[in-house]
């Protein structure tokens, strides 16, 4: 299989595309959250989610609302990792990417409202 490139601009246009068409009343609550690209999941990351093999397509790292109490304050942004190469490897099309990016992004912001990879593969998201 072929593996599909796109340039960083063109994955990172995908992934805003995603967040861009997220219902507002979610954008308004999705609260302290920056979401940044990265070709692969680092080994200390893979690590941390217990993965020794198989594939990391995004990874959100951070407090989610649902465990937020009234001592959350200042404290560093959460942050969604959308990583661009994995998706590509495993995708040969751009519609497969945009596809994957979709699901991915939506599947990392629902960890930050608290929803847990039960209730996502349960719903078709993960």
């Amino acid at each position: 299989m072929e593996r599909m490139r796109l340039t960083e601009a063109q994955f990172e246009e995908l992934v805003v595309d995603v967040l861009d068409s997220l219902p507002e009343k979610l954008l308004n609550v999705l609260d302290n959250v920056d979401v940044v690209i990265e070709p692969r999941p680092a080994r200390e990351q893979l690590k941390r989610m217990g993965i020794l093999s198989g594939t990391l397509f995004g990874l959100y790292e951070g407090i989610p609302l649902t465990e937020r109490n009234s001592a959350y304050s200042i404290v560093a942004p959460d942050k969604i990792t959308i990583f661009q190469r994995t998706i590509e490897e495993v995708c040969s099309t751009p519609e497969e990417v945009a596809d994957q990016v979709r699901t991915t992004v939506i599947h990392e912001v629902a960890h930050h409202f608290g929803i847990g990879e039960e209730t996502l593969e349960e719903l078709g998201w993960s």
